[in-house]
């Protein structure tokens, strides 16, 4: 099935409020102090992210987040036609020569005739070509195990819904952030993003980046084949997902904003991988040996939101 034409999706996008990164650093220091024993939040400059598996050098340049589709049309029943090509996303937000796009997202159904995660990492470069490192985690029904795989060049449709930080994907200062030993309630995204809210108020912020979970185990899930029968709570999201408890290190493609202004948002949004051997991956929900673990992870500002393809009618659940 071919991705919707770009030039006919529906694009609004709003300025965002941009503090320094040093007046963020300091604002983090102190509200992940209170969720963890050990943190450090100061500014630095973008180390080669390639190393990391990803597939630009850095988090810098005309950056923006962009949130595509929605939970409205995953359920509660799967709108399949909602198929998106992620080579248009740096155009769609007007990055005219290309851009670095990374994020969380929902897998393109028709490459393995099924639902996945996805974890979106690709560059496009201003002639139309690729680096993709996207991969994606699909289930298998017959035992509820699942695998995550990596993405040809050729294929960059996403289905349905993501979350993306968009960037030239150059190098440049970011926010470096390690935690250890959580001691409070909130995951690692959850406590940034309630901090800046907390903070900022009514001006909405917007990051995006990529963590390491270095030591302890952390919960995901994976998302099995469409539902057969219609989804309408949480509780049915609950039910239909397929939860998994996995060990680290995994990294982690995440993007946030404070609050939502006014664009029917996912306010927070994190996909990630294991390592090659134990080939786990899938959507992050929060670490499960809070007195083992230990995060790390690089942050950039985003000056702008985009929200692409907005659902007309919208719900609130399934957005966890």
């Amino acid at each position: 099935m071919s991705a919707l034409a770009s030039d006919s999706l529906p694009v609004e996008h709003a300025a965002l409020h941009v503090p320094s990164l040093q007046d963020v650093a300091k604002v983090l220091q102190t509200g992940l102090s209170e969720n963890f024993g050990t943190v450090s939040v100061e500014v630095v400059e973008c180390p080669d992210l390639k190393e990391w598996g990803l597939a630009a050098e850095g988090l810098g340049g005309a950056t923006r987040l962009m949130d595509v589709g929605g939970v409205p049309y995953l359920m509660p029943t799967p709108m399949k036609e909602k198929i998106y090509d992620m080579k248009d996303y740096p155009k769609l937000s007007n990055l005219e020569k290309g851009g670095f796009v990374i994020g969380a997202g929902a897998g393109p159904w028709p490459y393995i005739d099924r639902n996945a995660e996805m974890m979106p990492n690709l560059t496009v470069n201003e002639d139309g070509s690729v680096v993709q490192k996207t991969k994606i985690s699909r289930t298998f029904d017959e035992d509820n195990s699942y695998k995550t795989l990596d993405l040809p060049s050729t294929e960059t449709r996403n289905a349905l819904l993501g979350n993306l930080f968009i960037s030239e994907g150059k190098k440049g200062n970011v926010l470096k952030i390690s935690c250890k030993n959580r001691t409070g309630p909130k995951n690692f995204v959850s406590c940034m993003r309630e901090t800046l809210l907390a903070h900022y108020g009514e001006e909405a912020v917007g990051m995006g980046g990529v963590f390491k979970v270095l030591s302890g185990k952390l919960k995901i899930h994976v998302m099995p084949d469409f539902s057969p029968c219609p989804i309408n709570s949480d509780e049915d999201v609950n039910n239909w997902l397929k939860f998994y408890e996995v060990p680290s290190p995994f990294t982690v493609l995440s993007t946030f904003i404070s609050r939502d202004p006014g664009l029917d948002l996912r306010v927070e949004h994190s996909h990630g991988w294991g390592e090659a051997e134990v080939s786990s991956g899938g959507h992050y929900h929060y670490d499960t040996t809070p007195a083992e673990v230990e995060y790390l992870g690089y942050y950039n500002l985003a000056q702008y939101i985009y929200r692409l393809d907005k659902p007309v009618n919208t719900h609130s659940f399934g957005r966890d």
